[in-house]
């Protein structure tokens, strides 16, 4: 039996900003962006805002999204493609087998092409600029 090359970790802030432009897949748990790179090979990425929770609740997330991704990459993950899973409020609570089989669909909708439809933010009231405290 062949063994798979573990794919490997995204550390630099440019790789998830350049990753957000890619294809975008939601599922209830998380949102799974991907997008070519180049020839670098499979990596991926894992975002968890503070929105989400304290640092106990973020650091759970991440261990089960790591889990996820290394099980699901090696086999129908993209080849020279980032993956960046960015956790969402009920991540946390999902089990982790339907993690799992919506992590297959968006990757199976993502190796197709397809993606959601593109998100189109109003533009904020004040210029965006933040509220002054």
């Amino acid at each position: 039996m062949i063994q798979q090359p573990l794919p490997r970790v995204l550390t630099k802030r440019a790789d998830f900003v350049a990753a957000n432009k890619g294809l975008r897949n939601a599922r209830a748990g998380f949102v799974l962006l991907t997008r070519p790179n180049e020839g670098f090979g499979m990596r991926y990425g894992i975002t968890v805002t503070k929105k989400i929770g304290n640092a106990v609740v973020r650091n759970r997330m991440k261990r089960r999204f790591r889990e996820l991704l290394r099980a699901a990459l090696p086999k129908s993950g993209l080849a020279n493609h980032d993956h960046v899973l960015i956790g969402r409020a009920g991540g946390v609570e999902r089990d982790f087998t339907t993690l799992a089989e919506e992590l297959g669909k968006a990757l199976t909708r993502a190796r197709a092409g397809q993606g959601d439809r593109p998100r189109h933010r109003r533009p904020r009231q004040n210029g965006g600029e933040k509220p002054r405290k």
